[in-house]
Order: structure tokens, then C-alpha cells, then sequence
């Protein structure tokens, strides 16, 4: 049954996407006599009888560095005063959600496994062993495991958010879309920077980075952060952890670049992180049954619970990144290790005491359940060897060779809140898996002439999963194991096409391909593994990007439409802490994104972005498991399930369905305003991110339809002495809105906030 509603009809897409081009084409534009095409972006100029100009954007999105309007794709960047300003409070990866169109990033776990979604496909899942469809690489190595993504973002010289599949060029398993993170290079002069910063909750930053000529032909760069906060939640009960939500999160990364002559260059980066704090807090019966408010009185402070919560992570990798020039050909070899140690133990029911108690809410907790999941081994190896064209000429290439291996395994442990002592249940489980993966890939860029320019990739990728999970306790299951392998071969081809010197127009076609994915968190009620065939992608896009008014403004306007084959999606069992990994026979999606760069005077500068995401699965035949119909509860619902009723009691069809965790609407805006003052300049920095509502798991309850969000920083400072020195003090979630923006649906109306508001000052030093 679908819904009415649930997706566009095609005259009112049509319309969307006239008006998100046609928005986007200067009257003036579209009359003008064609020119010939730039063949490079004038360079950057900060003052010119017009005023200044918004700096060419270089990316890197199709393994060159070009002018990001030649590239015939979504994209977005994030750099400079926005990141700056975003990362102000401390904020972990989260911060990147909603700062481009059509991302989103969260978590059920803190500060760790962030979980990205792009136009609306993510995973939801909780498991160490969860594969996303939204890649994310950092400095040329893909980041495969949850663990690995959050790494703190510092000393980055820019953000891209490549949306649709970039399955020819990058990595493996992202249908969806990349993210991607360049950390700032080695330069052959002495530079660097530090800044401290204090705020609320007794928060406590400081970041630097110094970069080193060593000698002509040898450089280093050392960049360093530590972010620490206070505990701001208070357990009023005597059992338990009694005070959460404090942080010490430390990260560091050294390279050296050795570049002996023109012809060779070799980049070595060794990096680490020692995060050490709490799992996040799950807040049993804080929704308002029937609604998805918080309960009266709610108080954020207080987390009455009887369980232990802690977390830890420590991440360790090093890459070395070669390069070889010669006459016709370059030559690259990208070495990544990555590894991971993860303990990570909450109390997940989010109450105390026997079952039927109250901790915050009118409701009851329907049973105890306090676990702890841990990543005591966990290696990921890649090695990939590139070859590219550097002669200059109509036709371009790229091919190379890609290697992949990961070992890793998860152990889920189960704890007895109500006993002395609270012990180690019996219920103890774990699983392997050892991944093997290789890909042949190739890129082709023709310029038919100075207006036309055409590209093409395909990429071969064969994947092989070795798989076990058993159950370690008095009563043993298992191993259960499963082995996989599989073959895609994946391809795009696009096109850019210039109407004259300040405006590209682009569409491209692409496919995306997700290996398949397995998990086994056995618990002796369900003694089986769960299993996922691979999901497939095919994506349409097409858009404009232009400068406008001597450049001193950008726009990037795009639309798109996508239908993923049995697309891999995560259900919950709506009784126990478990998942379930399906295949919905088909998921589509469509819309509109918009991105804008304007100076609209000498002193001020602003960006907005905008995307509308209609997603949709397709499957009459797909029903999941509801919440909180629990026999002991006295006959109460756990939530209120707005979807049709499944084949068997307690289940719900999902056909017609939104995805999860993808709102329909999101908007970001920022406004730079900067003025000079004695020797120095002041500024005011203010960004704001809306997102509409979303379903925060497969079905749609009124309790877990999150409800729209609207956050807004602001940062105001002085800068003197040539820029050397700045002084800042800043908000994060200005307006302190607080609520439900995630959940666990196998107990009763357990809800996760967002962050409450955070004040601080920073004072920054340039040299």
C-alpha cells in the first residue's frame, strides 16, 4: 500500500527541476552570444575595480585537480570561515549534516560510527560490522569501518561532497555518494598556527599545526588537536555511572613530503586518535506517548540509571603516497593501513531499577538491558597503483588497479544491571569477518571541442567475505558461517557543455554497487546470522554552474533521479537488541539541490544551499517487525504505528515508505560579515542548517517521526597584526533546541537528543 503523497507526480517534478535550472540561467546569460569556452579559471583576485571575487574552487573529484565548474557532477566543498566556524564548539564529524545539500550524518553511539546519508540513502544500522553506501575517504584511503569515519577534522584544507555513486574512481561501496577530506600538505616554508578555546560545560580545545622545511627537497608538517569537556549529566540514583556526557578526544597527524625534483614526490602520513568518554545516552519513555514531544518536565541534567556507561576508541593508520612524473604518463601508488580498537558499554533500556520503573516518563521499561559491543581486532590494508595522461590534447585518461583487505572482529557482551555487582550475563556472541577485494578501473575525457567535453569509467570490483559468528556461554551455538563472493562491473558516462565563458551545463549517468553485507549478534533467542544481497544503483543527474557578475557570485543548480536494486536496509526485531538485514526489492529517489556563493558587498559575503529528497521503497511483499507491543506492559503500545498491519501479529508493511533518517527538505545558510577597525578587522560569522521531518526507522510511528530542526551558530572576532592574531567567541545551537532526533525501538519510547547549546571564546595565533 503506498501512501498518498509519498512521491511527486511527474508534472510537479517536471516543474521542480524547470525551476531549479532555469533559477539558476541570469536573464542576461541566456540572451548573450555564445563565447568560446575558458580553457582555465582566471586566478583568484581579492580586489579589482568590481570588488572582490569568490576564489576558483579546485577539487580533486575525479582524481585531477580541476575547476569544480568543469566537473559534471554534484558537489559541494566546505573550507575556511565555514569550517572554522562549524568545528568552533568542539563538535565532532556530525557537524558536516545538513552543511551540503542532501547530507545527512548521526549517531547511536556519540562521538563514534558517525553514519552518513546522501540523498537520502544511509544505513541506520547499529552493528561494528554495518557497511554504508555513502563512502568516506581521507587523504586518498578509504574508510571503510563505522570506526574509522570519525576521525576529528582538523588542519583540513577542504571538505567535498561528491553526491550520486562514484563507484569507477573511488574506493568500494558507495552507490550513494563520497566524502571526501584533504588534510592540509607539507610546503617548503615555515608556517602554522595555534588555537585555544574555552566554553561551557567546561570545555577545553586546542589545535595547531607547524610546518617544517627540513631541506630543499624535504618538508614536514605536525598537526595536533585535543577537545575535552565536562560531565553535564548527573545520575541522582547511588548505582551506576553518576555523572556522563564528558570527553577527552585527542588526534594528531605528522607528514613529510619528499620531493627531490620535479619528477618524483613522496607523502608519508602517520595519524592516530585516543578518544576516551561515554556511549550515548539512551532516555527511556522522555516521548510523549502518542506525539513526538518530549514529556512534561523533562529535564536534560538527569539520567536516572543503574547501568555503566563508557566508551572508548583508539584508531591508528600511516599511508605513503608516491608519485612519478614522466614525459607522457604519471604514476601514482597510494599505500593505507588502518586499525582500530573500540569498547563501547551502555545501559540501552535508559532506566533503573526493577522492570515496570519510571525513570522519566509515564511509561514502563519493559525489560533490562545493558550491553557493551567491542572491536578487539580490527586491520583494513589498501593498495592502489594509478596511471594518468599529462599531455595536453583532446583525449584524457585514467586507469589503475585497486586492492582492499580488512580483518575484523566484534564482540557483543551482555550485563545484569539488577544483580550485585552487576555482572557479565551469560549472553556473550561474536563474529569475523575477514574481506577480500580487488578492482580494475579506467576513466576516459574527451573534449569534442572548446564547448563539448564527454567522460566515461568503468570499473570492475570482485568482492569475497569470509564470515562466522557463535555464541560463547554456558550453552553454545554455532559458528554460523557464511561465505560470499561477488562481481560487479560498475560504469558512468557525462557530459559538460559550455553555453560561454561563465556557465557549464552537465548531466551525467551512473551505477553504484554495494557488496553484500552480513551480521550475527546472536543472543540464544535467534541463533541465526542475517544476510544481505548486493544492492545496485542507477542515478540520473543533470544541473548548471555559473559565475555571475565578474564572479563575484556562484551557483550550482542540479536535478536527479535514482532506483537502487534490492536495496540493503536494516530492520529492528521490535523486542530485543537486535537487527535484521532485508532486501527491498526496489528504492527510488528524486529531487532538486542548490548551491550559492555570493559577495554581495565589499564586506559581506553569503552561501545558501537547498535540496528537496522524495525517496520511496517499492516492495508489496516487504513487512518488518513494529515497536513495543510487549505482552508485559499491560497492554499498552509502545509507540503509535501509523502503517498498514503486516501477515503476522506485531508487523507493519513498509511499500510506499520514505527511506529512514532522509528528510525531505534541507537548508543551510551563511552570512560573513567583515569591516575594518583601528589596525585590525572585525567580523561576525552566522550559519544556520534547517532539515524537515524523517522516519527514524523503516516504518513510520508518530513517536519516531522526528520533528523538523532548525540550527544556527554565530561566531564574532577581531582580527589584528596582518591577520597574525584573532580573538573569537562564538554559539553553537544559539537558540538551545533540544529534542528527539534518534531512538530505540525495541523499548519503550527510549529517545537520543541532539546537543544543547554551547558557548566559548578562542584567541588564535598565525606564524
Amino acid at each position: 500500500m503506498k501512501r498518498p503523497g509519498s512521491r511527486l507526480s511527474l508534472p510537479t517534478c517536471r516543474t521542480l527541476m524547470f525551476m531549479a535550472v532555469a533559477g539558476a540561467f541570469p536573464l542576461q546569460s541566456a540572451l548573450a552570444q555564445e563565447t568560446p569556452a575558458a580553457q582555465e579559471a582566471p586566478a583568484p583576485q581579492a580586489d579589482t575595480k568590481n570588488g572582490q571575487r569568490l576564489d576558483v574552487v579546485i577539487v580533486t573529484a575525479q582524481r585531477r585537480a580541476e575547476n569544480i565548474k568543469d566537473v559534471p557532477m554534484a558537489i559541494t566543498t566546505l573550507s575556511g570561515d565555514k569550517l572554522e566556524a562549524v568545528t568552533a564548539g568542539g563538535q565532532d564529524i556530525r557537524f558536516l549534516a545538513g552543511r551540503s545539500p542532501s547530507l545527512n550524518v548521526e549517531s547511536d553511539y556519540g562521538r563514534s560510527f558517525p553514519r552518513f546519508y546522501i540523498r537520502g540513502q544511509g544505513n541506520t544500522d547499529f552493528d561494528l560490522n554495518a557497511s554504508q553506501p555513502v563512502g568516506l575517504v581521507v587523504d586518498d584511503i578509504v574508510q571503510e569501518s563505522p570506526m574509522l569515519k570519525g576521525f576529528p577534522v582538523f588542519d583540513v584544507e577542504q571538505v567535498e561532497v561528491l553526491r550520486g555513486p562514484q563507484g569507477t574512481l573511488f574506493g568500494r561501496n558507495s552507490p550513494a555518494g563520497v566524502v571526501k577530506f584533504d588534510s592540509v600538505k607539507p610546503v617548503f616554508r615555515t608556517e602554522g598556527y595555534v588555537v585555544g578555546g574555552f566554553g561551557n560545560y567546561g570545555a577545553f580545545n586546542v589545535e595547531g599545526a607547524y610546518n617544517l622545511p627540513i631541506s630543499d627537497t624535504v618538508a614536514a608538517r605536525v598537526s595536533l588537536q585535543t577537545q575535552n569537556r565536562d560531565n553535564r549529566v548527573h545520575n541522582p540514583r547511588p548505582t551506576g555511572t553518576r555523572d556522563l556526557e564528558d570527553y577527552s578526544d585527542n588526534a594528531g597527524r605528522i607528514q613529510v613530503l619528499v620531493q627531490p625534483n620535479k619528477q618524483f614526490s613522496a607523502l608519508f602520513n602517520v595519524h592516530a586518535r585516543d578518544l576516551d568518554g561515554n556511549a550515548t545516552l539512551f532516555r527511556a519513555n522522555i516521548i510523549k506517548q502518542g506525539t513526538n514531544n518530549l514529556v512534561d518536565g523533562f529535564d536534560y541534567g538527569s539520567y536516572p540509571t543503574d547501568g555503566i556507561n563508557e566508551q572508548t576508541l583508539k584508531t591508528r593508520g600511516a599511508n605513503m603516497r608516491l608519485r612519478w612524473n614522466f614525459d607522457r604518463v604519471t604514476l601514482h601508488s597510494i599505500t593505507g593501513y588502518e586499525s582500530a580498537d573500540f569498547y563501547s558499554r551502555a545501559d540501552v533500556d535508559g532506566g533503573y531499577g526493577a522492570v515496570y520503573a519510571q525513570p522519566m516518563g509515564p511509561g514502563y521499561i519493559p525489560f533490562v538491558v545493558e550491553t557493551a559491543d567491542l572491536l578487539p581486532n580490527h586491520k583494513q590494508l589498501t593498495q592502489e597503483f594509478r596511471a594518468e595522461s599529462n599531455v595536453p590534447g583532446p583525449l584524457q585518461w585514467i586507469g589503475g588497479l585497486f586492492y582492499f583487505k580488512e580483518d575484523i572482529r566484534i564482540d557483543s557482551i551482555s550485563f545484569d544491571s539488577l544483580a550485585p555487582g552487576n555482572p557479565q550475563n551469560p549472553f556473550y556472541a561474536t563474529q569475523t569477518q575477514d574481506t577480500r577485494s580487488w578492482a580494475a578501473f579506467g576513466s576516459l575525457n574527451y573534449s569534442v571541442s572548446d564547448k563539448l567535453k564527454l567522460r566515461a569509467g568503468l570499473r570492475y570490483t570482485s568482492d569475497r567475505k569470509e564470515f562466522s559468528a557463535k555464541r560463547v556461554e554456558a550453552t553454545t551455538a554455532g559458528p554460523f558461517g557464511i561465505n560470499s563472493d561477488s562481481n560487479n562491473v560498475s560504469w558512468d558516462a557525462s557530459g559538460t557543455y559550455a553555453l560561454d565563458k561563465d556557465t557549464n551545463l552537465f548531466a551525467r549517468i551512473a551505477t553504484g554497487y554495494r557488496a553484500p553485507s552480513m551480521q550475527g549478534r546472536l543472543n540464544g533467542l535467534s541463533d541465526r546470522p542475517s544476510f544481505a544481497d548486493a544492492e545496485k544503483a542507477l542515478s540520473y543527474e543533470a544541473g548548471i554552474k555559473q559565475d555571475l557578475f565578474d564572479r563575484r557570485a556562484r551557483v550550482s543548480a542540479s536535478v536527479f533521479q535514482y532506483r537502487v536494486k534490492d536495496k540493503q536496509l536494516t530492520a529492528g526485531s521490535g523486542v530485543i537488541n537486535m537487527n535484521q538485514l532485508i532486501n527491498a526489492d526496489k528504492v527510488t529517489g528524486q529531487g532538486v539541490e542548490l548551491d550559492l556563493q555570493a559577495v554581495l558587498t565589499d564586506s559581506l559575503r553569503m552561501t545558501l544551499g537547498g535540496s528537496y529528497n522524495d525517496t520511496e521503497i517499492k516492495d508489496g511483499s516487504l513487512f518488518v517487525q513494529q515497536c513495543g507491543n510487549f505482552a508485559n506492559t499491560g497492554g499498552r503500545a509502545g509507540c503509535t504505528v501509523t502503517d498498514p498491519a503486516g501477515p503476522f501479529p506485531g508487523t507493519v508493511r513498509i511499500d510506499g515508505n520514505p527511506m529512514p533518517r532522509a528528510p525531505k527538505w534541507q537548508a543551510n545558510f551563511t552570512l560573513r560579515y567583515s569591516v575594518p577597525v583601528g589596525n585590525g578587522d572585525f567580523f561576525a560569522y552566522t550559519d544556520w542548517a534547517y532539515r524537515s521531518t524523517y522516519n527514524m526507522f523503516l516504518y513510520e510511528a508518530k513517536e519516531y517521526k522526528a520533528k523538523s530542526l532548525v540550527e544556527g551558530g554565530l561566531r564574532v572576532g577581531y582580527k589584528w597584526g596582518d591577520g597574525k592574531y584573532e580573538v573569537a567567541a562564538f554559539a553553537r545551537n544559539i537558540t538551545d533546541r533540544v529534542q528527539v532526533v534518534g531512538a530505540i525501538d525495541f523499548d519503550n519510547l527510549t529517545g537520543i537528543l541532539n546537543e544543547p547549546r554551547t558557548l566559548g571564546a578562542q584567541f588564535k595565533v598565525n606564524f
